[in-house]
Parts: C-alpha cells; structure tokens; sequence
C-alpha cells in the first residue's frame, strides 16, 4: 500500500506541475476549442483572476504532492479543482475523461490513506 501511495502521489504531482507550468510558461499550443467547452474557457478567461488561482493552486499542491509534505492538507486544498476536472469531462469534453477519473480516483485514494488526519475534523463539538 504504502509503494502504491507513494506512486500516485508523485505521479497526481507531477500532473499538476506539469499542468500549471504548462500555463505559465505556454509550453504546450492551446488547441482550437469549439462548442460548449470553448464558452467554457472563455468564460473562465474572461474573469481574468481564475485560471491564474486555479494554475497557481495546482503548482502548490504539486510540490506538496512531490515533496511529500503536507500531502493531507493539498488534497484538501485541490478536491474542488479535482470535482470540477471530472465534471467537465463527464459533461462538456468527454474525450478527457480517463484524465477526470485518474485525478478524482487518485485523490480519493489519497484521502483515504490519510483517513486518520482527517478523523478529528469530523468530530462535532458541543
């Protein structure tokens, strides 16, 4: 189990490195985007401060991933991208979809290795 988390680990980082670094830096051409999915992006360009936040919170959960340093809180932190990549796969760009099952399988997987950080958050206080 343990090689196992270690293995999604680094590879769920390194996605989302490479992802983020991909939109800072212009590494990887935008292809044509057409339909729903491009009135999507568009909408998310428009707004001007969101892909920025979103890249930005990618790069920083990446190197916790990678470094293996607050990996609890980063999984926490990159669930509702993780949501939100899966969602517009299943429904607006379909052709991504093995990518949204990879990311939100991996970070349940992760979630559940660290099942026991996350245990005194649930408990209720009076």
């Amino acid at each position: 189990m343990k090689i196992a988390y270690t293995l999604v680990r680094i590879i769920f980082g390194a996605l989302f490195i490479f992802s983020s670094a991909a939109y800072f830096f212009n590494l990887v051409p935008t292809p044509e985007l057409t339909g729903s999915i491009k009135a999507f992006n568009d909408g998310m360009e428009a707004s001007v401060y969101l892909l920025p936040l979103i890249k930005g919170t990618e790069l920083v959960v990446g190197i916790c991933f990678l470094s293996g340093f607050f990996v609890p809180l980063a999984s926490v932190i990159i669930s509702p991208i993780v949501i939100n990549i899966f969602c517009v796969h299943l429904f607006i760009a379909q052709e991504g979809l093995p990518v949204g099952i990879f990311v939100i399988v991996a970070n349940a997987f992760i979630a559940y290795v660290n099942r026991e950080v996350y245990r005194p958050l649930l408990i209720p206080k009076n």
